[in-house]
């Protein structure tokens, strides 16, 4: 007789607890579908739904807080065994994915911004040198005045080579 008496009280627990949150006392699903006058059979429906949706949005926030529980854990293992101190143990820290890569671009970066091309201060060169072999490369005719309309030895002379 006494473990009635706790089932009863457990369900009557439960039953004040439910009605406080608002969520249904019957399971979510019913037998009957709720006639579209009936709004307390409708108010039942919407909320079990509710409650359902409120339960997976929990659980997966239980996960998610379960997995950056860990992840911070772990995180706090490795800072543990490296002293802030220490560039190469922290190097070894820092230097997960994505490191080698970003390295990479920095280097590329610093190679980019001191690249000069030959020659970088001196344009007579480039003209002189440019002038000593470019006519040769044109086709036969090209380098004639009577033939060609601004032959390159022309434009070398006004370039100063």
């Amino acid at each position: 007789m006494s473990s009635l008496k706790v089932s009863a009280r457990r369900a009557l627990a439960a039953a004040v607890l439910a009605a406080a949150l608002g969520l249904p006392l019957a399971p979510t699903a019913y037998a009957e579908e709720c006639k579209p006058d009936d709004q307390a059979c409708l108010d039942k429906e919407a909320n079990a739904k509710e409650a359902k949706e409120i339960e997976e949005k929990q659980k997966k926030t239980e996960e998610a807080a379960g997995q950056a529980d860990k992840d911070i854990k772990d995180v706090g293992k490795k800072l543990e065994e490296c002293p802030p101190s220490s560039d190469s143990c922290m190097g070894r820290l820092t230097s997960g994915k994505g490191a080698a890569e970003e390295k990479g671009v920095e280097d590329m970066t610093e190679t980019i911004s001191t690249y000069r091309p030959e020659p970088a201060d001196n344009a007579q060169s480039a003209v002189t040198s440019t002038c000593a072999g470019f006519p040769g490369s044109l086709p036969q005719g090209s380098n004639d005045p009577g033939t060609s309309p601004f032959p390159a030895s022309q434009l070398c002379s006004l370039l100063g080579s």
